[in-house]
């Protein structure tokens, strides 16, 4: 069911139990609970090992291989007389040595100043510092940083340092540890460049998927670069005026042109992730033909969005008033999804990032 414009931001509320958010991930992946969201608004609770039996021969899966870095750094403010402990979540690579962040306290910072990263031996000093200017500062309170290593350099002293960038739901209920740097990533993920995982695709296993290649269903990759804007919340009424952050993504020719391919044959398309289906409709011409693309999206999908390439979503249980619930409610309808949510408190699913997953087919 389609929503008249314009839309508010209360559309897309709901009441979520705090004891259903999930701290740690279901092991093993696939033993997470799938609800299965029917076109018609169906509902069929399964597993997510039970994928090949709910998919046919022929059909695609679109997963999104990016990597998670520790993106999360904690330092202090270098150089002026008070030294102020900064924290700052990396949100998007720029260049070789310069990202994006978001910093705690942002008011604190200005143009110039200079922050050291790394592990404090005591009040005075940093081992292994990692240093950075801070080059300029948003309207936002986002921050550029000029790190003064670049390249690889730079890459292996951010993982040296740096933390898993878990959601803010897990991050103040528990702190991050060595467990985390295996769950909060893929057992598929090769592009490094993401702050946030992909969690739809956390569920998959090696077995899975050579246990979907068997059935005849074919894995293909694309890759986006999740940045920490999917975790900021949406501040406007008007739906229509909230602004997405940029993130950059990449389909190749060679996949562009097996899912045309599988489509062509009478395959379905299903995106592994919110990330992977932006990701695919931001690649796809009116005619829905998926094209090759290099570059950034902005795209923002609430109900009313015309979808062109996939015919069913993976994705998980998504926070309240959040972008990714808006697209999910697209994908579905609304109403259908709103009910799926109902379903899946009442029956104790799991939420979020380490959560259940739900497999939503697209309506009609």
């Amino acid at each position: 069911m389609k929503i008249a414009a314009p839309m508010r931001l209360s559309d897309f509320d709901f009441t979520l139990p705090e004891s259903a958010i999930a701290l740690r991930p279901a092991h093993p992946r696939d033993s997470a609970r799938l609800l299965v969201v029917g076109g018609g608004g169906a509902l069929e609770d399964r597993t997510v090992r039970d994928l090949p039996a709910l998919l046919r021969p022929g059909d695609a899966l679109v997963f999104n291989d990016t990597r998670v870095i520790a993106a999360r750094l904690k330092g202090v403010r270098l150089g002026r007389d008070d030294r102020v402990a900064v924290e700052t979540t990396l949100h998007r690579r720029v260049s070789a040595s310069r990202w994006t962040a978001f910093a705690k306290p942002g008011r604190r910072l200005r143009p110039g100043d200079r922050i050291g990263f790394g592990e404090a031996e005591d009040r005075a000093c940093l081992l292994g510092v990692l240093e950075a200017t801070v080059l300029e500062k948003g309207e936002s309170g986002e921050i550029t940083l000029g790190f003064d290593l670049a390249g690889p350099d730079l890459d292996r002293a951010i993982d040296a340092r740096g933390l898993m960038p878990l959601p803010p739901y897990i991050a103040s209920r528990r702190p991050e540890d060595e467990q985390d740097r295996r769950d909060y990533q893929t057992v598929y993920a090769k592009a490094e460049g993401s702050v946030a995982a992909p969690t739809a695709g956390l569920h998959f296993t090696s077995e899975l998927l050579a246990a979907l290649a068997d059935h005849g269903v074919s894995s293909h990759f694309v890759t986006l670069h999740v940045g920490a804007g999917t975790f900021l919340p949406v501040k406007v009424e008007r739906v229509e005026e909230h602004r997405m952050h940029a993130e950059a993504g990449e389909v190749s020719a060679q996949t562009a042109a097996a899912l045309n391919a599988a489509r062509a044959q009478g395959g379905r398309i299903i995106a592994v992730g919110t990330t992977a289906l932006r990701l695919l409709e931001s690649a796809a011409d009116a005619s829905g033909q998926i094209r090759p693309f290099a570059g950034e999206t902005r795209l923002f999908i609430t109900p009313g969005y015309p979808f062109r390439t996939a015919e069913a979503l993976m994705t998980n249980f998504h926070l309240p008033r959040s972008t990714l619930f808006m697209l999910a409610a697209a994908f579905s309808g609304l109403q259908e999804v709103r009910a799926a949510y109902e379903h899946a408190i009442a029956a104790g699913y799991r939420f979020y990032s380490y959560g259940d997953a739900g497999l939503l087919w697209r309506a009609a």
